[in-house]
């Protein structure tokens, strides 16, 4: 059987664009070389596309590592309608052979927000993970929280501001709605980057600037005191939940230095410590959100459970980290399926949803 060549597309204009980068060395890493030949895709922070060698990546071990411009082989551009030759070298005009099916490895904006999956799809290529609306509503943690509560998830409280409200909103009205202290976070972002913990008016202004440097939009939410719970789901039509995990955060909150800087910034427990009825309650709340934002193949869903046994969805994330040491395939690991084996699963149910995708009918013809 001939093998299946894998694009994997890593780093990005993003402030995940390092995170990135650790994520596809380590899939590169596990992937079953005897079935798949592997093309690294790199996206620097220009946003110019490039073949790499695996030896860039395997140098990248710093957490603050990032793909350069220019790094890599020549410019590439993905050709939409090109069914045999969707990478072109922008220099040579070369054609390079068809790519099977992607795997995205792009955190935060202009990877996971449904942009990329669009060109994605344009260029008729099988991708692996949610699709554009699964992808654009699971970024935008406003618009996934109106779905949630629609669908009878329960979520925490919150508003959303934009720039033109904000600056007449004062610490005095969001404490008296939401109690304080309170966090505040840009709607689109991941990893915690922007996100702050407000106590007092001056907390206030500083965490509306910082959120405001990564986004047009904010969310203001509720604080809650409660162990932080994760799932990880698998999966298109009948997805499934793995065993919940527990973050135990050193830091005041898991802030993005305590995922990615501080090696002592959190600890895993896996399985987490929850009764029976908690558990299964969290397990099937990941999956309902995962089916009420649309999303295919991977998320990982995150909770907060209280004392009392109340839990509340925090956030999904349609493309979680994806280093040996993440939540996301560390759960998958505990629940019976390990690292490669995740992988290959993943990449099969992209293309099982793409050759789903491929039987719709694009004239419309009467029935009978």
């Amino acid at each position: 059987m001939a093998k299946k060549r894998v694009g994997i597309l890593f780093g990005g204009k993003s402030v995940e664009h390092e995170v990135s980068v650790q994520s596809a060395r380590n899939v590169f890493e596990a992937v079953d070389q005897t079935k798949f030949d592997v093309v690294l895709i790199g996206i620097d922070k220009a946003g110019k596309w490039h073949v790499c060698d695996p030896a860039l990546l395997g140098a990248a071990t710093s957490p603050s590592a990032e793909l350069a411009a220019g790094d890599g082989g020549e410019s590439l551009a993905l050709v939409p309608g090109e069914l045999e030759r969707s990478l072109v070298g922008i220099t040579s005009q070369r054609g390079l052979p068809k790519l099977d099916v992607v795997f995205p490895v792009l955190h935060g904006t202009y990877g996971e927000d449904g942009t990329v999956q669009g060109l994605l799809k344009l260029a008729n290529v099988p991708f692996v993970g949610a699709g554009v609306l699964g992808s654009a509503v699971g970024m935008d943690k406003d618009v996934a929280k109106r779905i949630l509560r629609d669908a009878g998830i329960p979520v925490t409280r919150s508003v959303t501001l934009t720039a033109r409200n904000a600056a007449g909103t004062s610490f005095e009205a969001l404490a008296q709605k939401l109690g304080a202290p309170f966090f505040v976070k840009p709607a689109n972002s991941g990893s915690s980057v922007g996100v702050s913990k407000v106590r007092d008016a001056a907390g206030w202004a500083a965490a509306c600037a910082e959120a405001f440097r990564y986004d047009r939009k904010l969310l203001v939410e509720e604080f809650i005191r409660g162990r932080e719970i994760e799932v990880a789901v698998l999966g298109n039509d009948d997805p499934q939940a793995s065993v919940p995990g527990e973050i135990i955060p050193q830091h005041d909150f898991y802030s993005y230095e305590a995922k990615y800087l501080d090696e002592n910034g959190a600890l895993l427990r896996i399985p987490a410590e929850l009764p029976e009825a908690v558990r299964d309650r969290v397990r099937q709340l990941a999956v309902d959100t995962f089916v009420a934002l649309e999303c295919a193949g991977m998320a990982r869903v995150d909770f907060f459970v209280c004392a009392d046994a109340r839990v509340y969805v925090n956030e999904i994330n349609t493309i979680p980290g994806f280093t040996k040491i993440s939540m996301y395939p560390k759960l998958w690991d505990a629940t019976g399926v390990p690292y490669g084996q995740l992988i290959e699963r993943l990449l099969d149910l992209a293309v099982e949803r793409y050759e789903r995708e491929q039987q719709f009918e694009t004239s419309y013809r009467p029935a009978g």
